[in-house]
């Protein structure tokens, strides 16, 4: 039986499931042991009309939510798996069902999502559960947040996982300056007004620009013009949270700005390894150190949360009206350069990133973008709106995102999930890097396009490699 009661959907929302676009998030799940379905079967039966977006539809026009009746046996797909198929390597399988989901639409006549319970063991878990939502549904924090509400802490099953706290995006900077006077605080107060409105400034024509004309440079990470079509294969790789956390502190930088230096770091060696020019010197080949072409344009989509706290709050709290951390697409974007150089100190790799980040975050970039995209959907429409929000996409070359997951490891009905590697499908990027952390450990999750990207455990080990060598210098330079 259908309910009449119908909820329009956000602006973000719209873009997601306009003509033309069809973005969704792929969350998947290593479990350590054997998934038992008639558990997941029996949660989701007494759970999924708990939250309004999985049990509605999409109504004809795409504008609004309609809550409809759901049959769980619809949404759960376990797939009969000759052990012949797998053969040896249980990854391989994996990677090749999860990438021939990215080919198969939604079924929009019913709520936007799917569960498919894979038995198959791989080097990281025991089984594999791949959770297909549509991105209209919500963001990563917003999936994130419900996948918290739907587990416990593996050490105490009578606990739900820990939140991580809200964090303020005030500076500390003005409460230290209220101590030495308002003097200070005035001089202070108009310099960074005056740097707040050149940057946004700055920031908006080259926007502008990469809507019109401005293009990265072609390189062997660049999306092709079928990248949002073609296939996406999904890779991941575990690394210490603790490393990137050393990291973090010797530096005096934040999570994110580790991160995507360890990124830029880990780019460059890929993109120049591609570059490699053999020649003959005295009947052997050798190999040029640098080979990266100069002027190179690389560009970096990066997800910015646009709630007024940054942490997790309970699922029920964002699903309250007029909440400060809202459920569902309440984020944009800015476009951070990297610097795609060799270095021979791996630590400038960190200070470029983290001296981009204190430029980007000192600017309305994000909150522009997400407020133009509204006030265009509203005044030309969903096509419109989809055309201004993916031609940046198309004209820079990756995006990168972070998400903070649990803390503690976490089970689901007794099913102790052992990684959780979320990414999603539909963009017109070949590469999208996620991070998530998880129980003290860093999860990448890669999304790539084979067809231009065709090895991409190389970009992982140069993420290790640069994250090590960054460790070794801040050793020998006594900063650890």
């Amino acid at each position: 039986m259908t309910n009449e009661e119908e909820e329009p959907l956000s602006p973000m929302a719209r873009i997601f499931q306009s003509p033309g676009i069809d973005y969704c998030a792929v969350t998947i799940m290593g479990f350590k042991t054997k998934i038992n379905p008639d558990v997941v079967l029996d949660a989701l039966r007494h759970n999924v009309y708990n939250h309004s977006r999985f049990s509605s539809k999409l109504s004809d026009n795409g504008a609004k939510w309609i809550e409809t009746e759901v049959n769980v046996e619809d949404h759960v797909v376990v797939p009969y798996i000759d052990p012949k198929e797998i053969g040896e390597d249980g990854e391989s399988f994996v990677d090749d069902y999860i990438s021939h989901l990215t080919m198969i639409p939604l079924d929009r006549s019913r709520p936007l999502w799917d569960i498919h319970i894979l038995k198959v063991k791989t080097t990281d878990a025991e089984a594999v559960g791949v959770i297909r939502s549509h991105h209209s549904l919500g963001d990563g924090m917003s999936l994130c947040s419900l996948l918290r509400a739907c587990t416990h802490k593996t050490s105490d099953p009578s606990t739900s996982s820990t939140a991580v706290p809200p964090v303020k995006r005030r500076g500390e900077v003005l409460h230290s300056l209220r101590k030495k006077g308002w003097f200070l605080i005035t001089i202070f107060t108009i310099g960074s007004t005056m740097t707040l409105i050149w940057n946004t400034i700055v920031d908006m024509f080259l926007l502008f620009a990469t809507i019109l004309f401005l293009k990265d440079t072609k390189t062997p990470l660049k999306g092709g013009e079928n990248a949002m079509s073609n296939p996406k294969r999904f890779y991941h790789r575990i690394i210490s949270l603790d490393d990137i956390k050393l990291i973090k502190d010797a530096m005096n930088m934040t999570i994110n700005d580790a991160l995507l230096g360890i990124t830029q770091a880990s780019l460059s060696h890929y993109v120049n390894g591609h570059y490699v020019k053999k020649n003959t010197e005295d009947g052997a080949l050798t190999s040029h150190t640098n080979n990266l072409p100069d002027g190179m344009r690389f560009r970096v989509a990066c997800t910015v949360n646009l709630r007024s706290d940054i942490g997790f709050k309970p699922l029920a709290d964002m699903m309250v009206k007029d909440s400060k951390c809202k459920w569902g697409n309440y984020f944009s974007f800015i476009f951070l350069p990297f610097s795609i150089s060799l270095q021979k100190d791996p630590l400038v790799y960190l200070k470029k990133s983290q001296a981009t980040m204190a430029r980007k975050k000192h600017s309305y970039h994000a909150n522009l973008v997400y407020f133009i995209i509204k006030i265009v959907l509203k005044v030309f429409g969903a096509k419109v709106a989809a055309e201004l929000f993916d031609r940046p996409v198309r004209n820079t070359t990756t995006c990168v995102s972070n998400v903070i997951g649990p803390m503690e490891e976490i089970s689901f009905r007794g099913h102790p999930i052992a990684y959780i590697a979320p990414s999603s499908y539909g963009h017109s990027h070949a590469l999208l890097v996620h991070f998530i952390s998880y129980a003290e450990k860093m999860i990448i999750s890669m999304a790539v396009d084979s067809t231009v990207i065709h090895d991409p455990h190389k970009i992982c080990d140069e993420m290790e490699k640069s994250m090590k060598a960054m460790k070794t210098v801040l050793w020998e330079r006594g900063l650890l």
